[in-house]
This record gives C-alpha cells, structure tokens and sequence, in this order.
C-alpha cells in the first residue's frame, strides 16, 4: 500500500513532467530548466544525454571520458538504463537525431 507520502511525491512528478509538456521551444525549456536546476545539475543531465548518445554509437568508457569529464560509474548507470532501462534514452535519441 502507498503511503500519503509516497502518493504525493507520484503527484509531484507527475506534475513535472506535465509541466515539461507544456514548453514549445528550446528558449522556454532553457528558462524553466534553468530556474528547476542548478547550473551543475543542467549540466549534469546534458553529459549523461551525451553519454548515452556516445554508447549508442559505440564509444568505449575510456572514448567517452576522453570527451566528457565523468566518472566510469556515471558512464555505467547511463549505460545499465541505456540497456536495461525503459527506453527513455532511445526515444528521445531516434527523436532528435531527426
């Protein structure tokens, strides 16, 4: 059974990502982001983008550290959900490599 917290923590996401579906541009997305997260965060959720880009094509952990300043377990969660995950990565990939 679901706790009040743990209900409205799901309402909390969920509310999120409906925020994220109502921006229609590059410029708007940079504005909420930027307000949502640090500059170290924003940064962080680019490279592992980049990172799942990288491995996708076929980028070794040493090819992707040599481009992208990150830690070989960083490279390996990216790379377990890249695999294993949802689809998220693949989706959003096929999407912009359009």
């Amino acid at each position: 059974m679901m706790s009040l917290g743990q209900h409205t923590q799901q309402n909390d996401v969920q509310q999120l990502f409906e925020a994220v579906l109502t921006l229609n541009n590059p410029q708007e997305c940079a504005a909420f982001f930027g307000d949502l997260f640090t500059k170290q965060e924003l940064i962080a959720f680019a490279q592992r983008l980049q990172i799942a880009r990288l491995l996708r094509e076929g980028s070794t952990y040493d090819m992707v550290r040599s481009q992208i300043p990150v830690s070989s377990s960083t490279i390996t969660r990216v790379n377990t959900e890249l695999r294993y995950g949802s689809g998220g990565y693949e989706l959003v990939l096929d999407r912009i490599g359009k």
